[in-house]
């Protein structure tokens, strides 16, 4: 394990000499300061306001050799079966790669294949897009809906959000609605079809089995509604497939013709580079801008492929998380966008960052001696200042991600104004980080003449890490690198814990408890069963339920 090596003893030995400093005092150093910046492509990352020394980062790159960190991504980009719980390669990678790579999996390139799912989704998202392909009563389809749930939802969520208010990708969304359903709560279905018309409506129901319990209950659900509206012929018109089960989505009454492929290799959650995320998003887009997102991921693939550690964006990130976590500490990470278009990518990265790295075992099966994972949450700026970050002042030290753009989606200029909209908002960008690291003393309260009774209240300790990604811009591009860079950074985090990020063995046992009481309920309707079988915790819940729900139409 990493914990054995002789790296991992020296940055146990290091946190000492690091508990006696402060970024007050860190910050003062000029050329430390300079060296923990790195670019790439117009890209700025500053973390020079992380706990750490340029000692550190050396110990931290020793610790990336030791734990084998350049075999590790080797063995990922080579194809080979790094997901060995379930005997899968891992190659998301291969989603974005240029048409003349050549990336292997089981021996064989793949990119072919993966382009020829790409050819495919261009030409049938521009055949609606221009109305060549119409619904069952001769209507173009204008709107979409995408079902499918964890990372057939998040990650294609957080890339349609962040485009909406892109210029060139809402001009070519003129007219157009994507609207995406993953939750079995039959308000979400409400929500999703309220105000549109089955005759303009797409559906595109995503599960790699086609057998997803909530995915195919809402799918189920739409087609009841377009069938009752159009009847069950327009099922073939008004439905499409993301799936590899080509026999259950004929079943269902869907032309496999307009079935989606990916594959084993591909992760739920870092699948919105396949078919998961590119149909919808080019079916509202156009293929065109959504190529641009998926060139932005590549361009971060081969910076990570190939740049020296002590240079590389993600390796630099996933080695600093693991000192906040396994040395430092810190349970927890806040992802602070300063940007209203990436408000769903906290939540999307919830998802890729906890569901890879919260394990408890290592790839071996080994219990853990030290905890792995993060915490993730987040909210754009400047709404989160108005909301957690009075914990992050003064109550727990969390590390904080500042993510800002040096030019607006939507920038607005008032006369009259000091400074534009933007720039307000950038203010607090470099603000933030800043009042994190050097806090505020007693002393300068009382050099304010704050009274005595406030100046506990008022103080700020400081020496809280944060680090500052600055984008040149939110374009399509720039949020296919966004994605990317966090990718890569969990992947690294993981391999130098020794853990398998890319199983989810966690999700598992909920699902089939939840089989259990479906089939409880269901009987209890049917036939008045009384509830047996639960504790009896479950067992009051489970009546107290049947007694005040209504009695659904079966």
């Amino acid at each position: 394990m990493a914990c054995e090596t002789q790296a991992w003893k020296d940055l146990k030995g290091h946190v000492e000499e690091i508990n006696k400093t402060h970024l007050r005092d860190l910050m003062s150093d000029a050329n430390r300061c300079e060296s923990m910046m790195l670019e790439f492509e117009g890209l700025l990352l500053d973390y020079s306001r992380q706990r750490a020394t340029v000692e550190t980062m050396d110990k931290l790159l020793n610790l990336a050799k030791a734990a084998q960190l350049p075999e590790k991504i080797s063995r990922m980009f080579n194809g080979e079966h790094i997901n060995s719980t379930e005997n899968r390669s891992v190659l998301h990678v291969a989603l974005r790669a240029p048409k003349d790579a050549v990336i292997k999996a089981d021996g064989k390139n793949v990119v072919p294949q993966v382009w020829n799912v790409l050819d495919k989704m261009k030409d049938f998202s521009e055949k609606i897009r221009s109305g060549s392909w119409v619904g069952a009563t001769g209507k173009p389809l204008k709107d979409v809906i995408a079902i499918g749930i964890g990372g057939s939802f998040l990650g294609p969520l957080f890339v349609h959000t962040a485009l909406q208010t892109d210029p060139e990708a809402a001009e070519c969304a003129k007219g157009r609605q994507l609207r995406f359903l993953a939750n079995i709560d039959p308000v979400d279905v409400a929500r999703n079809i309220n105000g549109l018309n089955p005759e303009t409506t797409l559906v595109v129901v995503v599960s790699k089995t086609f057998t997803t319990a909530e995915t195919m209950l809402n799918a189920r659900t739409l087609r009841d509604w377009i069938t009752t509206a159009l009847g069950a012929p327009a099922v073939a018109k008004h439905m499409v497939a993301v799936s590899t089960n080509l026999a259950l989505v004929e079943k269902f009454g869907i032309d496999p013709n307009n079935a989606f492929a990916f594959w084993d290799w591909v992760g739920g959650r870092y699948s919105v580079c396949s078919a998961v995320g590119v149909l919808p998003l080019s079916l509202q887009y156009g293929f065109s801008v959504v190529e641009k997102f998926l060139k932005g991921a590549s361009s971060i693939d081969q910076h990570f492929q190939s740049t020296p550690f002590e240079k590389n964006i993600p390796v630099i990130l996933g080695l600093l998380s693991v000192w906040n976590v396994s040395f430092l500490g810190y349970p927890a990470r806040a992802i602070l966008p300063y940007s209203q278009a990436l408000e769903k990518f906290a939540p999307h990265i919830q998802q890729v960052s906890m569901e890879s790295n919260g394990k408890g075992v290592s790839i071996d099966g080994l219990p853990l001696p030290y905890e792995t994972g993060e915490i993730d949450f987040g909210e754009p700026g400047t709404n989160g200042q108005h909301s957690f970050y009075q914990l992050i002042h003064q109550g727990r030290v969390i590390p904080c991600d500042f993510i800002g753009t040096v030019k607006s989606q939507q920038p607005v200029y008032l006369e009259g104004e000091v400074v534009s909209n933007h720039d307000e908002l950038m203010s607090n960008f470099f603000a933030q980080p800043d009042a994190l690291a050097y806090g505020k003393t007693p002393e300068q309260l009382q050099k304010e003449n704050v009274s005595e009774n406030l100046i506990p209240h008022k103080t700020f300790s400081g020496n809280r890490p944060s680090l500052s990604l600055l984008l040149p811009e939110l374009s399509a591009y720039n949020v296919g690198q966004l994605l990317a860079i966090y990718e890569h950074r969990v992947a690294v985090q993981g391999f130098v814990w020794g853990i398998n990020s890319f199983d989810q063995w966690g999700v598992e046992l909920g699902k089939v408890l939840a089989t259990q009481v479906r089939k409880q309920l269901h009987s209890s309707r049917t036939q008045g069963a009384a509830p047996e079988g639960f504790n009896y915790s479950t067992t009051t819940l489970l009546k107290r339920y049947l007694e005040t729900s209504p009695e659904p139409k079966m």
